[in-house]
């Protein structure tokens, strides 16, 4: 099989995509900035400039009210998210750190959004089989351990209404869900990648943006 026409994206061209998108805002900036500089070792876990205006388009685009998030670090995932919602709007966001996550609350306080999300620090398993059972989740965005994903997944989309969408990241993790004797977060991927590919419950697509992101919608 031969893979379509593809463009290698340089660090030139990469910053003439984010150039093209909808700019990040001086809160956003911020936040960003603010997590390099905090916690430069783990800063990569933070979701890629581009997906902050990408999350806020699905939002906008599947109406989404009801929100939950599996995996927050310093929140920048979340402002994007929160910002696209009504002012009804509520986005449920959990981690597992206090430290990280307060410098989202400042970030959501400073954008006037801290009113639609609630942030619950505890296991992010325990969180979700404590909200109720029926189909009332409109969109989810998960990225946190890999271990857990299918167990996230699973959760995840009983909670889901018809046509709700699941946007999961780092579907390819850095290229290692090619190796079949990979192991801990590579593998937990790879599984998950394939317990996606065969649920019949949902349509997904696997797309090569950042480190892969997957989209699945409620069927």
């Amino acid at each position: 099989m031969t893979k379509g026409n593809s463009t290698k994206i340089t660090d030139e061209l990469y910053q003439y995509m984010l150039a093209h998108n909808p700019p990040l805002d001086e809160i956003q900036r911020g936040l960003v900035a603010t997590t390099y500089e905090k916690f430069p070792d783990v800063a990569g876990m933070q979701s890629a400039e581009e997906q902050g205006p990408l999350l806020a388009f699905l939002v906008r685009l599947t109406g989404a009210r009801r929100i939950v998030e599996i995996g927050t670090f310093t929140g920048f995932s979340t402002l994007s998210m929160a910002q696209a919602l009504p002012a009804d709007g509520v986005l449920i966001a959990c981690d597992v750190s206090q430290e990280w996550t307060a410098y989202g609350r400042e970030a959501w306080k400073a954008a006037g959004v801290a009113d639609r999300i609630d942030l619950r620090i505890a296991p992010a398993l325990d969180t979700l089989r404590a909200m109720p059972s029926e189909e009332h989740v409109d969109m989810a965005y998960v990225d946190a351990d890999k271990e857990n994903q299918i167990a996230y997944w699973e959760e995840l989309v009983p909670r889901m209404r018809p046509g709700g969408l699941i946007v999961t990241d780092n579907t390819l993790y850095h290229g290692t869900v090619l190796d079949e004797s990979a192991t801990g977060s590579a593998a937990g991927v790879r599984a998950f990648n394939e317990h996606v590919r065969e649920d019949t419950r949902m349509d997904s697509v696997l797309l090569a943006i950042s480190d892969g992101l997957t989209l699945s919608r409620k069927r």
